[in-house]
């Protein structure tokens, strides 16, 4: 079974469609977003009512909050609004500003509106600079 290195979680994992999408978003969020390698997690373990999830890529803030929540899916998995609907359950428990959706092929990029609770498109992937000042 091949297998790729995750810099989050420091260790080899199993090659799957799904993480590699996982593995070229951390390049992403850290080559094009300045996000730091220490200030992201892989497969959070989340509980949502009596369920457990994981979320895919957790970005947090200096305090260490969660800043963003990304879901990664397969390369031939259409990014519907069930997908994002997951994504947004997650950010029920982690109220995060940012929720990131990727198949790889396509990437949907949602922010808050200012103090509401909904979420809007982005146009471009904000640098984490930019993204922390929506928690101050």
């Amino acid at each position: 079974m091949n297998k790729i290195w995750d810099p989050l979680r420091k260790k080899e994992v199993a090659l799957t469609p799904e993480e590699q999408v996982r593995s070229w978003f951390i390049r992403v969020l850290n080559e094009s977003a300045l996000v730091p390698l220490h200030m992201m997690g892989s497969e959070v373990a989340i509980e949502f009512g009596q369920k457990k999830y994981r979320a895919d890529i957790v970005v947090y803030d200096r305090s260490l909050r969660p800043l963003v929540i990304v879901e990664c899916k397969r390369p031939e998995v259409e990014l519907t609004r069930e997908v994002v609907l997951q994504a947004l359950r997650y950010n029920a428990v982690l109220e995060v500003p940012f929720v990131f959706v990727t198949n790889g092929k396509n990437t949907y990029l949602y922010g808050r509106k200012g103090d509401s609770a909904a979420f809007e498109a982005l146009d471009s992937l904000p640098k984490y600079e930019e993204m922390l000042i929506c928690r101050q």
